[in-house]
């Protein structure tokens, strides 16, 4: 299963990157307007762990390619889908396998979720890519563009936006059910310890090492890394910010239609040059949308939050602090405060009479199902790369303003701060055939 890792030039010359850098564009096997009950060809990139769970929701397409870095995952869904041709490096599987592939799927570290969705969208591929979008802010724009570029169907894992309670909460905010809101706080108490490059270790003979590094600078394989800790590590992943934070401020941010902060500062413990911190706090502002007002916007996690998160009781006299996760919602009129599965307006006894406003947002036929359906019709999903770049942008602004130690001021049209030590973090180097056309450190 361990393929020859290919040569820049090699690279250059035969994947669909290079079509792209040379300006040649393809299309997608399956057009828009096709039957919904045609079968889409998935090839999946990254089989287990979360990417297994993405597998188990698309049974009913074609898997007729998969790729994971590590042959006993590769293994294990091989035994599932037998006629699947079988990689370890998603390069030379788009390469070989693209003219059957209609779309792709990118369930790996997050490191290598831009490369993967690179190639794919610059050939025509529709793509699901589980979140964070990207692994820098730079990335995530150029993903967006990509997508809206190709007029492919596009998706990022955020499940629970395809939920109920979520479509609930943003009615109930569009309607003006507490006025005007002006600021608003979210947190996770997850966290992550921070991360430190343990003891080198021979690389797992199951384990192609090189492909699992991708674009990252090369680095010995350590213990503790693949397959559940490599968040901790700045070059592979975010901590607990990049974990969770898409999943909780997604809501605001539909609720609320934003879109680029333009100033943004976060806290936490010493930056350690390797790993993520165990818990950080961020503060960000967001200019006025048409009648909308301007917005402080918060974020929180490993259990270190803001004061009015621990102070603001909801149900049962709980501590929002402790509800696990959550966002509360301020308004001019009083607060909202909801999970991923349920919401209520506080202070309680001002909202004794609510009501809550008509349903006006649809219920969702499955995050999954939208892709494919958009896939094979053309449909809207509702977390697609234009939406979820500018999510994701947020989300790793706050990563660039705590690695800095700056306050920043953030231009969101020229993708540049107010500091030169801060923009060194808007993207990264990357390692020779990893590239993505168009981006330099």
């Amino acid at each position: 299963m361990r393929a020859v890792p290919l040569s820049r030039r090699d690279f250059m010359r035969h994947t669909a990157a290079a079509a792209w850098m040379a300006g040649i564009s393809a299309s997608p096997l399956v057009s828009f307007g096709a039957s919904p009950n045609e079968k889409l060809n998935l090839a999946i990139i990254g089989c287990a762990n979360k990417g297994g769970h993405n597998v188990d929701q698309l049974t009913s397409e074609n898997i007729v390619a998969l790729c994971d870095v590590d042959a006993k995952y590769l293994g294990t869904s091989a035994e599932r889908f037998p006629s699947a041709s079988k990689y370890s490096d998603f390069r030379v599987m788009l390469e070989k396998e693209g003219p059957k592939i209609d779309a792709v799927v990118v369930s790996t570290a997050d490191h290598t979720h831009a490369p993967a969705t690179a190639i794919a969208l610059a050939m025509g591929k529709h793509v699901y890519c589980e979140k964070p979008l990207t692994h820098t802010v730079r990335e995530a724009r150029t993903i967006a563009e990509l997508a809206a570029k190709h007029k492919v169907a596009t998706q990022m894992g955020t499940q629970v936006h395809a939920e109920s309670n979520y479509r609930r909460v943003v009615e109930a905010i569009q309607a003006g059910s507490i006025g005007p809101v002006r600021e608003v706080y979210n947190w996770c108490n997850k966290g992550w310890s921070d991360g430190r490059f343990g003891k080198v270790k021979p690389v797992p003979e199951h384990l192609n090492w090189d492909a699992w590094l991708g674009p990252a600078m090369d680095h010995p394989y350590c213990e503790g890394i693949h397959p559940g800790n490599w968040r901790r590590f700045w070059q592979y992943g975010s901590g607990t910010f990049g974990d969770m934070a898409a999943h909780v401020m997604d809501l605001p941010f539909w609720a609320l239609n934003l879109r680029y902060p333009t100033a943004v500062k976060c806290v936490g413990p010493e930056v350690h040059p390797d790993g993520a911190p165990a818990w950080v706090k961020a503060d960000y502002e967001f200019p006025a949308r048409g009648d909308l007002p301007a917005v402080k916007f918060h974020w929180s996690d490993g259990g270190e939050h803001h004061d009015i998160v621990k102070e603001t009781k909801g149900r049962n006299g709980k501590p929002l602090s402790e509800w696990g996760l959550g966002i509360l919602f301020i308004g001019d009129n009083g607060m909202l405060a909801a999970d991923y599965g349920h919401y209520e307006l506080l202070p309680g006894d001002k909202f004794g009479d609510f009501k809550p406003p008509a349903r006006t947002i649809p219920d969702s036929i499955g995050h999954w199902k939208e892709w494919i359906l958009a896939a094979k019709t053309g449909t809207p999903t509702t977390c697609n790369f234009d939406y979820s770049g500018a999510l994701t942008e947020t989300i790793l602004l706050g990563i660039v303003a705590y690695r800095s130690g700056e306050s920043l001021q953030w231009d969101p049209a020229a993708l540049k701060s107010n500091s030169a030590k801060a923009n060194e973090f808007v993207s990264k180097e990357y390692r020779k055939g990893w590239e993505i056309a168009g981006i330099t450190a």
